[in-house]
């Protein structure tokens, strides 16, 4: 078998390839030039100078696996390679503890001014008193994220002696008293923190989930670092921050666009810290990466489970014909039940009725858990992965199966118990369309291919037509709504099927309505 390497990785993960396969070394290919040489390769490994597009999948007549050596798998077309059959995965483990330990050398950076200090003394200046900086010692540090990253800062902060608040919602108490830290709010974070570093994948809910608003909430001199994922953090918002006064110090390694154009707001401030997205810019980390996409790579070839694969495990043909029609349903209630849930969840149920039960539904489950699990975690996760995931943050997976079905050929029901909640959400295939069938026990038939808001509110007259005038006012459009009646009298849910963002101000005036109980936005573009 042949693999073709089409950008440099270092030479220990080509030695272990090259004992069993052969090994064409073509770095700085362009794509018209990866497109012609596909064709007679079983095996592809890039990093994130080559595009993996529909075209080159396309033109692969033996490919099996495409490596990428290193965490993200942005510039490979992961549904184009799916439907070819294609395993892809990459080496989500070689760079964390480059980005952890990064991350403490920004934030050590940051506070001790230590780039600036460097730079005006290597101009033979002396600017001791000018450039005091701040201890780390007794200093409070909000984590947000607990993944593999955040988890390790979380642990050198404390050996720094500094205290530790960490958000995630899926760390439970006990996990965080065994890490010796205090689990908080995003608002306790925001009010209480000295230090925050920020941890999470860049979603449409993480979205400049730090901005104007979120300044306006922290301690006045407060210092940020950001070597997770760029848009985070507002980055016009922060650099008008650190010029008020309110953000004391930054530290940026990432960045919306990258590179930086000219005219960034962070550029020419001398309070902030900017790094060329180096996180993963060691000598180890570039030598684990490789090596773990070798080893990657060979097991894929040699026909064996890919524990790193970021796409489904293979599955026989006949069974994967009757389930690949329910992996969109499933991610899409798994989402559904965590924008529902209050707090970390402790145990999630899939209770399978009808013709379905017939089949092997375990890849189903891992749907409802990956679909889940990817709207927060800022690692990727996948139908390899999400069990792991699950079991690592004290989440109780387990299914059911029931061949009696009442209204409907085939549900899905999905049910978790959170810290403040226990949800319950089924839903079905009509034909190939996903549908949503029942929240909470109330009957709706809500198609989950959108951003929906879900609110439970009394049976009166006007709450509906309320909602409507703040989102028409907001210039939000509604393109769907369904009112779901439930046992309980005088009680309903409403859900409306939206088009556009919703900020947490309209959030906040919707919930203020007399009548309704709570209002929940679920975005399904994160899964």
């Amino acid at each position: 078998m042949k693999v073709l390497v089409a950008d440099g990785v270092s030479q220990k993960g080509i030695d272990i390839l090259s004992k069993e396969f052969e090994i064409v070394e073509k770095p700085k290919l362009t794509a018209e030039e990866l497109l012609e040489m596909i064709p007679e390769f079983d095996a592809l490994i890039v990093r994130s100078a080559s595009k993996v597009t529909k075209e080159v999948f396309a033109a692969a007549k033996n490919l099996k696996v495409v490596g990428r050596a290193g965490v993200g798998v942005d510039n490979i077309n992961i549904e184009a390679a799916t439907a070819k059959g294609v395993i892809v995965l990459n080496a989500p483990e070689g760079n964390t503890i480059a980005a952890t330990e990064h991350t403490m050398a920004m934030m050590l950076s940051m506070a001790r001014n230590i780039p600036i200090a460097n730079e005006t003394t290597q101009k033979g200046e002396w600017n001791r008193k000018k450039y005091v900086g701040v201890e780390l010692r007794g200093k409070t540090l909000g984590v947000i994220g607990l993944g593999r990253i955040g988890s390790g800062v979380a642990k050198r902060a404390l050996a720094f002696d500094m205290d530790v608040i960490g958000y995630d919602p899926y760390v439970n108490e006990e996990r965080a008293q065994n890490m010796g830290i205090e689990l908080g709010t995003l608002d306790d974070i925001y009010t209480k923190a000295d230090f925050i570093t920020v941890h999470m994948p860049l979603t449409a809910q993480t979205k400049h989930m730090i901005g104007k608003e979120t300044f306006a909430k922290m301690k006045k001199g407060v210092r940020l670092v950001n070597c997770a994922r760029g848009g985070i953090i507002e980055e016009a918002a922060l650099a008008e921050a650190v010029k008020d006064g309110i953000v004391a110090g930054a530290a940026i390694d990432v960045f919306e666009s990258e590179p930086m154009g000219e005219n960034h707001p962070l550029q020419g401030l001398e309070k902030v810290v900017l790094t060329p997205h180096l996180g993963a810019s060691t000598v180890e980390a570039q030598i684990g990466v490789a090596v773990d996409v070798a080893y990657g790579v060979a097991a894929a070839l040699r026909g064996e489970p890919v524990s790193t694969a970021v796409n489904m495990a293979p599955v026989s043909a006949q069974v994967m014909k009757t389930i690949r029609p329910y992996f969109d349903l499933a991610e899409r209630m798994g989402c559904t039940v965590r924008s529902l849930a209050e707090g970390a969840i402790s145990e999630v149920e899939v209770e399978y009725n009808g013709e379905i039960t017939k089949v092997d539904t375990k890849m189903i489950t891992t749907a409802v858990v990956k679909g889940m699990l990817n709207p927060i975690l800022q690692d990727a996760v996948n139908y390899v992965n999400a069990p792991g995931i699950a079991k690592e943050r004290n989440i109780k997976v387990k299914s059911v199966k029931n061949a009696e079905a009442d209204n409907f050929a085939n549900l899905i029901t999905v049910r978790v118990k959170a810290a403040k909640n226990a949800v319950e959400v089924q839903g079905t295939l009509f034909g190939e369309e996903a549908r949503i069938v029942t929240i909470n026990k109330h009957r709706v038939d809500v198609d989950p291919h959108a951003r929906i808001l879900i609110c439970p509110h009394i049976n009166c007259p006007g709450v509906i037509g309320k909602v409507g005038s703040i989102m028409g006012a907001a210039g939000i459009n509604i393109s769907g709504m369904q009112v779901g009646k439930t046992d309980i009298k005088g009680t309903n849910i409403m859900v409306l099927t939206i088009d556009n963002e919703i900020s947490a101000d309209v959030l906040a005036e919707v919930v203020s309505i007399q009548g309704i109980f709570d209002a929940k936005l679920v975005n399904f573009d994160v899964v």
